[in-house]
């Protein structure tokens, strides 16, 4: 990351010591070029060249640590895009209920400082969400959810998964734990829940599949989703209640039904997951 940095003047225009005075004085949100070359390295920097780093040091072979070529049924793909798409309103309800917690008087220091950090969070994605051209848009897919998803499920599911599985011996327990410390990096309480709900999703889709391909997929379809969502609201096509769906008390029957077909797909999925042979399994 550090490397990264030295080379930002020759992306975004802005000399190496403006570069540090910006940061240094928390002036990143009027640099909205340096927010997307910051946000992109750290995707590639911090989560996608670790990982393959660790887990040539784990195996020797990447590619088996991380069962890029181990098969799974396509025809899980298309589901994957249903169960992303149907659990969006469950996603969206928990976001609400999780943003309405508040803390004893005892602890308001430790709720203003996790509001401030959900503020930061809101308007950095704010200002990412806010374009309005395809260039933007497509951007925001790399940015945004092509390379998190890469990243983060290699270092969360691809690696951290596996490290709990062989120290507890139980798969549901090292996705839970693996689940919570991918939603705790975030460093957003005021969304911990909906984020730990998503990351043991994904943490299954590894576990039936032996893929990381198809936690891959599912953690870009959300947040796809996401990018493709704001641009539209902000070209004015949609709403902008459209990206909080499912999250209002009259929208209950939608959400509880849409959270029925996604259960039934994720069922499904694991039902065939034990009749699939070979299945090679996360070690």
């Amino acid at each position: 990351m550090f490397i990264a940095i030295l080379f930002a003047p020759l992306f975004v225009g802005i000399s190496l010591p403006d570069i540090i005075a910006i940061m240094n004085n928390g002036e990143m949100n009027h640099h909205l070029g340096l927010m997307r070359y910051i946000q992109t390295m750290q995707g590639i920097t911090l989560f996608i060249l670790p990982a393959f780093f660790l887990a040539y040091l784990f195996s020797g072979n990447v590619t088996v640590y991380f069962g890029f070529r181990n098969p799974f049924p396509k025809r899980w793909l298309l589901m994957v895009l249903f169960v992303m798409i149907t659990v969006i309103p469950l996603i969206n309800l928990l976001a609400k209920l999780n943003d309405q917690i508040s803390f004893p008087e005892s602890l308001s220091f430790l709720e203003r400082n996790f509001r401030s950090s959900e503020d930061a969070a809101r308007n950095a994605s704010d200002l990412f969400l806010s374009t309005t051209s395809i260039y933007g848009l497509f951007f925001n897919i790399l940015m945004i959810a092509l390379i998190p998803a890469i990243g983060e499920e290699l270092i969360f599911r691809g690696i951290i998964q596996k490290i709990f599985v062989k120290w507890t011996g139980n798969i549901h327990i090292a996705i839970v734990i693996s689940s919570l410390l991918f939603s705790a990096m975030h460093l957003q309480f005021y969304g911990i829940f909906p984020r730990w709900l998503l990351g043991i999703m994904f943490g299954y889709l590894l576990a039936w599949s032996g893929s990381i391909w198809l936690p891959v997929f599912a953690h870009f379809i959300n947040n796809a989703v996401i990018a493709i969502v704001g641009y539209l609201t902000h070209k004015g096509h949609i709403p902008v209640e459209a990206a909080e769906y499912g999250s209002s008390w009259s929208a209950i029957p939608v959400t509880l039904a849409m959270t029925a077909v996604c259960i039934l797909l994720l069922w499904k999925m694991k039902r065939e997951s034990a009749r699939i042979v070979p299945l090679k399994r996360p070690d």
